[in-house]
């Protein structure tokens, strides 16, 4: 069953997939990708547009989505079981592609937290990001599993392991 992790920047799935990963789940980040595919000099000087600029945004979604889409097919192709992460999924419209669909969702106020203290973000910048995304409730509605992410690393941990329970019962089920 190809399996999904999406979630809003900020949301803690980077986290969450370090949990699976030590619980033996292999993951593609598309993140991963994309960072491998657009330099750190140009992903900032970037940032500082395509998120206060919708189309600036759109025009380098066209660039770098096709690779990563084609990135994460190949990895999968490889290894079956393992999990893509992808945070816009229903934005790109990749959902139809997966059979399991867990989101990883988190206060606003959380989110805004995490990018403000742990990434260096104004306020400003944080809200851009968060508005360029699809709302975290609508994702929820569209997945099968989800991962409310607003307390210690401990819970969130926890909810990886019944994740893993729930996943490994589905696929061998």
């Amino acid at each position: 069953m190809k399996t999904c992790i999406t979630g809003g920047i900020a949301s803690g799935k980077s986290l969450f997939c370090s949990y699976l990963n030590s619980l033996g789940f292999a993951t593609v980040d598309a993140d991963d990708i994309a960072h491998s595919l657009v330099p750190e000099e140009e992903r900032r000087r970037l940032a500082k547009t395509v998120f206060f600029d919708p189309a600036a945004r759109r025009a380098l979604e066209e660039r770098v989505h096709p690779e990563i889409r084609r990135r994460i097919d190949a990895a999968l192709a490889a290894d079956p079981d393992a999990i893509a992460v992808i945070p816009l999924l229903f934005e790109v419209k990749w959902d139809g592609d997966y059979d399991i669909i867990c989101t990883v969702v988190s206060s606003r106020e959380n989110q805004l937290g995490r990018m403000m203290d742990i990434r260096g973000m104004s306020r400003e910048e944080a809200e851009a990001r968060l508005a360029a995304q699809m709302d975290a409730r609508e994702k929820a509605a569209r997945s099968q599993y989800v991962i409310e992410n607003n307390g210690t690393a401990e819970e969130l941990r926890e909810k990886a392991s019944r994740f893993a329970k729930w996943l490994r019962s589905r696929r061998n089920g």
